[in-house]
C-alpha cells in the first residue's frame, strides 16, 4: 500500500520506527547484561548486548515499518519497554 492511498498519518510509523524503537533497543541492551550470562572473563554480559545494539534496533526498526498492525507494535515495544526498565529497576534499587 502506498503512501498516498492510506488514509492513516505517517508520523505514528515514524515515531515507532525513530525514537522509540531506538529507546526500546537501548533498554534491551542496558537490560541484557541482567540476563545474558556472565563469561570465564566476566564481560560477555557486558559486551555482547553493546555488539547486538545495532541488531537489535534493526529489527525493531524494520518491523515498525512494515507492520501492518500498528497497535500490535507499540504493544509490543512497550511491553519490552516495561520488561527491561522493570527490570533495571529492580536491579538498581
Amino acid at each position: 500500500m502506498s503512501p498516498k492511498n492510506s488514509r492513516a498519518p505517517l508520523w505514528p510509523r515514524w515515531l515507532l520506527a525513530g525514537p522509540l524503537a531506538a529507546l526500546c533497543a537501548a533498554l534491551i541492551m542496558a537490560g541484557g547484561a541482567l540476563w545474558l550470562p556472565r563469561g570465564a572473563a566476566g564481560i560477555d554480559n557486558l559486551v555482547l548486548p553493546i555488539l547486538a545494539f545495532p541488531a537489535i534496533w534493526a529489527v525493531l526498526f524494520f518491523y515498525a515499518c512494515l507492520t501492518r498492525h500498528l497497535r500490535r507494535a507499540y504493544a509490543l515495544l512497550l511491553a519490552l519497554l516495561l520488561a527491561h526498565a522493570l527490570a533495571l529497576g529492580l536491579q538498581l534499587s
